[in-house]
Formats: structure tokens, sequence, C-alpha cells
């Protein structure tokens, strides 16, 4: 009887857990450069004496879909679509480099190149400054171009852009970075596509498709306790019977 219960609760944490991670990628079907969570779930043994039958399911981080998303022609020229599988270099909040496919730029008021969140993009020396009143161009191999009104157009810097050997680790802030925590060095063959940004890689119609199996998952699993009380409570009775 118990390990009914224990096999059933498992499954509707698991259920649960799955659920979650599906919602979290179909609120961010329509985020710029998002790459979808994955999740996976294996069986893991109870320790103990008198355990040995029972089974948990514990959730195994798997990481990140790496397929790129669908690019878009916006024409603006402060907007990036990272090609292949080049990141844009950033600085996040906790002041450490971090990486990204979000390519939504802008300049700050102190005149900072910035990404989503007012993040600064990083270059090759450092975050780039934009001279004020100043047009931006980009070009396909990340140099930065600013053009002051009457002047010509000059190189400010060049946008850090890397290709990991290895599957980024994704952070709570959203941000992707290398599985030991260190900086990537900068790839020079890496390329963007200006004027453009490249949408969110989560597919909405198999999302929803997924969901809905989770939630018939998680109604099968609560079912099994339910029959699991109701078989406890008619033994109950046949035992109390039979006193």
């Amino acid at each position: 009887m118990d390990r009914m219960i224990y096999l059933s609760m498992a499954g509707a944490k698991a259920a649960m857990q799955r659920q979650e991670v599906l919602s979290h990628n179909l609120a961010n079907v329509a985020t710029t450069g998002f790459r979808e969570q994955m999740a996976a779930f294996r069986a893991v043994p109870v320790r103990g004496d008198g355990a040995s039958t029972r089974v948990y399911s514990l959730e195994t981080t798997t990481g990140y879909n790496p397929d790129a998303g669908p690019i878009a022609a916006t024409g603006r020229n402060l907007d990036v679509a990272m090609k292949g599988n080049a990141w844009m270099a950033v600085q996040s909040l906790d002041g450490t480099e971090a990486y990204t496919r979000a390519g939504s730029l802008d300049v700050n008021a102190e005149g900072l190149l910035v990404a989503r969140g007012g993040l600064p993009v990083n270059g090759d020396a450092g975050p780039l400054t934009v001279p004020t009143n100043a047009s931006v161009d980009i070009a396909p191999d990340g140099t930065v171009s600013a053009t002051v009104p009457g002047g010509r157009p000059q190189a400010i810097g060049k946008i850090k852009m890397v290709t990991p050997e290895v599957a980024l680790k994704r952070g709570d802030d959203g941000l992707f970075r290398s599985a030991d925590g260190n900086d990537l060095d900068a790839d020079p063959n890496a390329r963007l596509q200006d004027g453009a940004l490249e949408g969110s890689n989560v597919s909405p119609v198999q999302t929803m498709v997924a969901m809905i199996s989770a939630a018939r998952q998680f109604e099968h699993q609560m079912k099994l306790l339910q029959l699991s009380e109701k078989q406890d409570q008619q033994a109950s009775r046949l035992l109390g019977q039979g006193g």
C-alpha cells in the first residue's frame, strides 16, 4: 500500500515541476533571444531499512535547447542577432561577465551601449561608450561605429562575441555563463546580423501540448493517491470487523 503512495506522490511532484518549467517557457515565447529550458527526471531509490522498494523521482537539469530562434528584420540600427552559436558578452549586475542572445541594444543616459535590463555591453576593452548625440552603426564582426552630427564615422570599439565549445550554464538572472565561471575568449570569427532580432526558440504549440500532458499525468497520480486511501480505509474496516 505505502509503495503506491510513494510512487504516486513522487509522480505528482515530478508532474508539477515539469509544469513549472513549461509555464516558464510559455511565458517567454515572445522574449528576444530566449532559450527553451529543458527538464528531465530520474528514479532514485529511497535509502534506509525497509525502504529498498521505494523510489522517488528527482528532477535532472538538462540545460537548454541550443537551437536558434527565428530571426526577424527590424531595420533598427541598434538591433543585432547573433549568427550560429555566437553569444554577446555583457556585464551582469554583480560585475561578472555573462552572455546573452538578446540583441535589442540601446544607449543609456551615461552614454553606455547597453543590452536588455540596462546591462553594459562588453567590448574587447570593457564597456562601450558612445559619444553624445552620435548615431551608431554595428558591423557584422561587431565593430561599433559612431557618427556625430557633421562628422565622419569613427570606430569606438568592438562588441565581444564568444562561441562556446560546450553548453553554457543559465543563471538565476536569465544570463548564461561558462560552466566553470571563467570568462570566455572573444571569437574573431563570430558574426552578427544588424537590423534584426532573434526570437525565442520556444514552440507555443508543442509547449501547450506538453502542458496538457503534464496536467493529465498529475491528475492520474492524484487518482492513484485517492485509490490508495480508499483501499486503506477498506482494509481498516476489514481488520476492525475481524477483531
